[in-house]
């Protein structure tokens, strides 16, 4: 006899197998008495399965990952899918529409799991997305992008060290991987206390679409669906993700206007220049060093900084695996 595919029951609602569906989950009512929901998108496969859960937004002005499950809906169909897809595209919806990182009380959703049914409204929308997605997922994949005037070379911050986990940071393949712990009251905390693998995909900036980030993110996806048996496999992997343990940022030195000359993604030695910080008249400048060997993955857009400001984020690499990339590239 043949394995039949179970309903996904969120909220108030029942997604047969072989069904696509849309779903607002009631969050709260603004001040005007207007209802705001949570939208969620489910694709039940045909055929059991391991259950994905795909979620954007959670700071809801990083709007690439919106895009991302977008276009991953588009290429999902219930009939040849394995297990089910539950999609999240914007899970701060107030943030969203106000296009802010955070909630109307400047609360962080994103520091409010594994949240409360009488917490703040941070803390209630975070149990709500942790009872009726997380609770109900095998796995999950948290889209971000870099903070308000910041970017981020397309990277997957996971614990690598577990190896289901790694297994699908492998498979999602982005440019470059990180060993990272979890910071307290985050989603993929909250998670890995019930024991579901997490991937965090961090590329782009806040308030901008990255064509290149959008599609290394849906492209990723695919590969992890595909590495969990859900869909078939549609690509060949040529390059694997650079692996890191360690990161560090360059922070300028003194107050000015950065002109910042390395990339994203570009390889930079020990002391190498990054930069000059000029005064307002260009009569005094200094350098801004790199502090270790790696590659760059993240930078300030903004290039009027103060002394201590963070300017580049730079994922550490050990030398030979810096020379063996350079002689790659």
């Amino acid at each position: 006899m043949k394995d039949t595919a179970l309903p996904v029951e969120i909220g108030s609602y029942t997604v047969l197998p072989g069904k696509k569906q849309q779903l607002d989950l009631p969050v709260a009512r603004l001040p005007t008495q207007t209802q705001i929901s949570l939208p969620i998108t489910v694709i039940n496969g045909s055929q059991p399965g391991p259950r994905l859960w795909l979620s954007a937004a959670i700071h809801g002005d990083e709007i690439n990952g919106v895009e991302i499950i977008r276009q991953v809906l588009t290429q999902v169909q219930p009939k040849q899918l394995r297990g089910s897809l539950i999609a999240a595209p914007i899970v701060n919806v107030f943030g969203f529409i106000d296009q802010s990182r955070y909630l109307p009380d400047r609360r962080d959703l994103n520091r409010s799991f594994p949240g409360s049914p009488r917490g703040s409204l941070a803390s209630r929308l975070a149990y709500l997305f942790m009872r009726e997605v997380v609770s109900r997922s095998t796995h999950g994949i948290d889209l971000h992008t870099a903070s308000h005037h910041r970017s981020n070379w397309p990277q997957i911050r996971a614990n690598l060290k577990d190896p289901e986990t790694y297994r699908c940071a492998q498979a999602f393949n982005a440019p470059l991987s990180i060993q990272s712990s979890v910071r307290d009251g985050s989603l993929r905390q909250a998670a890995a206390r019930q024991g579901i693998p997490v991937l965090l995909y961090e590329a782009g900036e806040a308030l901008r679409f990255d064509p290149e980030a959008i599609q290394i993110g849906v492209e990723g996806i695919l590969r992890v669906m595909a590495t969990l048996k859900m869909r078939p496999c549609e690509a060949t992997v040529v390059s694997r993700s650079i692996e890191v343990e360690e990161t560090q940022w360059a922070r300028a030195s003194r107050g000015g206007i950065l002109h910042m000359q390395v990339a994203l993604g570009e390889i930079v030695q020990k002391r190498q220049p990054l930069g000059m910080i000029l005064d307002a008249f260009g009569n005094k400048s200094t350098k801004v060093q790199s502090p270790c060997l790696g590659i760059v993955i993240g930078c300030t857009r903004n290039p009027l900084v103060n002394q201590g400001d963070a300017i580049l984020h730079i994922a550490k690499l050990p030398e030979n695996e810096g020379k063996r990339i350079q002689k790659e590239e």
